[in-house]
């Protein structure tokens, strides 16, 4: 779910502008996962934008305050949210944390970074949700250390099917600032893609494993 319309929007302007979102259905990227996708996403990028950071940063720090308790702690997901979990703690004047994806391999071999004291109440910040299971690996791992988590944020998501049943599985509410259909949305309004790459795009979502451009 997404926070409101207007921040959608904005987001969307705003990573197109800085790149953080790339389009490019003609010559698609390759994922990881063996994909191939008219879409690359580094949210990353937003911190080298003081603007940008800010405003991601205040909103996902007013939505919290809307709608949760006052003893909470921030928990970024490694790597790609650490700047902005820390951003959000810091706007709040809450503790942060932060998460691995699996346990370091020397010194404390620690998964979870900082001081997280069991029974807290743990609100996950993370930057991009495609499946949803890196992010949900985290909130695994605060719930084995004793924390309550029952909601996570993200700058963007792609809305896919499977993200949804594992969230809903996970029993986390998700909310994030921007999606895949206001981003494709604002691509095509800021001339990035045309009318025919939209359509492109929008058979990607449906199903990208068999996606070919």
């Amino acid at each position: 779910m997404i926070i409101s319309q207007k921040t959608a929007q904005k987001t969307a302007s705003y990573l197109l502008q800085v790149k953080a979102i790339k389009l490019n259905s003609k010559n698609p990227f390759h994922w990881a996962s063996g994909w191939l996708s008219p879409i690359y996403c580094d949210n990353r990028v937003v911190l080298s934008h003081p603007e940008i950071r800010t405003f991601m940063g205040n909103h996902l720090a007013q939505e919290i305050k809307k709608n949760t308790p006052t003893d909470f702690v921030i928990a970024g997901v490694a790597t790609g949210a650490i700047g902005m979990g820390m951003l959000v703690a810091h706007t709040l004047n809450a503790p942060f944390i932060y998460v691995r994806p699996e346990p370091k391999k020397h010194g404390r071999t620690n998964q979870i970074e900082g001081q997280l004291d069991s029974g807290k109440n743990v609100i996950v910040i993370e930057a991009l949700i495609s499946t949803g299971k890196s992010s949900l690996n985290a909130v695994t791992a605060l719930r084995e250390n004793g924390a309550k988590v029952t909601q996570m944020l993200a700058l963007f998501t792609y809305g896919f099917l499977q993200a949804k049943e594992n969230f809903l599985q996970a029993n986390i509410e998700l909310k994030t600032l921007c999606d895949y259909e206001h981003l494709i949305l604002e691509a095509l309004h800021q001339k990035f893609v045309s009318e025919q790459e939209i359509a492109s795009l929008q058979s990607w979502r449906k199903d990208p494993a068999v996606w070919v451009p």
